[in-house]
């Protein structure tokens, strides 16, 4: 999620785990930890368009390196003043679950967290949270801040408020999940309604809270998007687009797969002035953009420009709103 929520959450984590301890402090340290995950963007510009699509959320949001850095993170909290004499044990269990929490919460938006690496690359992703949403950050922010300024006088209030802030976080989570399921069959109705037979359906919150779907369903040789609401009165409309895999099959393979990957399936290939565009239905998801007889199912691409001597440029683009 946003470089706020992530702070929130690990300075919440930090005053559960420390805050009767250390005071505030402890909040500053959960929230330290709980951005160093999404450090790994200043990486970008060492590495090419490809090689990006893999680097974040890659090995900085693997549970490996929750351990890893929790073990380091704890032994340099040896070294400070403040903490050098609570227990490496209670230093570590702070550490970890900053690094942890970051790259679970991670894991319920539509990007994906390659929570098994290096043993696996597969993206672990529950597609129920937009990246910002303020259902989850302004409770979890409120009583947080509640405990730190209001409630020093009173350790019993201190921590029921950060504890009732990190529970209804949660649950909010847990029920995106329940709400998904249900903007699911809803989709998955309308399909059936229409006849339509489908090998794989996705939903992607849109927009802020979770209020705004898109529905992606794949058939054998197309792709439906429909966009949902529960404020909206009209039947399910579906745009259709083809999915053009053949327009990859002399393409270099290990491009191919590697975007293959990153769009877990939900992806239509285009071609446009002898370039290959391949728009990732997976993680973006703007609405639909038509230029004259162009249509884009989204705003965000690859494009691909194939060379003679089976080499290949790669670079992202970026369709304007008309």
């Amino acid at each position: 999620m946003d470089s706020v929520t992530q702070a929130v959450l690990g300075a919440a984590i930090g005053e559960a785990v420390l805050g009767k301890k250390i005071g505030n402090k402890a909040a500053l340290l959960g929230a330290i930890g709980g951005t160093i995950p999404d450090l790994d963007i200043l990486l970008n510009p060492f590495f090419s368009t490809l090689q990006n699509i893999s680097i974040h959320r890659g090995y900085s949001h693997s549970i490996l390196f929750c351990l890893l850095g929790g073990l380091f993170f704890a032994w340099l909290l040896t070294k400070v003043k403040w903490t050098k004499e609570i227990s490496y044990t209670r230093l570590f269990s702070l550490s970890f679950l900053a690094l942890f929490t970051h790259i679970l919460l991670d894991a319920f938006t539509t990007y994906g967290t390659q929570l098994f690496l290096p043993f696996s690359d597969y993206r672990v992703s529950f597609d129920s949270v937009n990246i910002v949403d303020p259902l989850y950050t302004l409770p979890l922010l409120a009583l947080l801040l509640i405990t730190l300024f209001k409630a020093r006088s009173n350790g019993l209030i201190r921590s029921k408020a950060n504890s009732y802030g990190l529970i209804l976080s949660s649950a909010y989570l847990i029920f995106t999940l329940g709400n998904k399921e249900r903007v699911e069959n809803i989709f998955q109705n309308a399909l059936d309604e229409r006849g339509i037979q489908i090998e794989h359906l996705s939903s992607v919150p849109v927009k802020v809270a979770n209020i705004y779907w898109y529905g992606v369903a794949r058939s054998s040789d197309s792709l439906y998007l429909a966009k949902y609401s529960p404020f909206q009165k009209d039947d399910l409309k579906f745009d259709v687009f083809p999915v053009n895999e053949q327009l990859l099959d002399d393409l270099d393979p290990y491009l191919i797969d590697r975007l293959k990957w990153f769009a877990q399936d939900n992806f239509i290939v285009a071609e446009s002035e002898g370039k290959i565009r391949m728009y990732n239905m997976q993680c973006d998801m703007q609405g639909v953009r038509t230029y004259g007889s162009y249509r884009a199912p989204t705003a965000f691409y690859y494009e691909i420009k194939p060379h003679e001597d089976g080499s290949y440029d790669l670079k992202a683009g970026m369709h304007d709103r008309k």
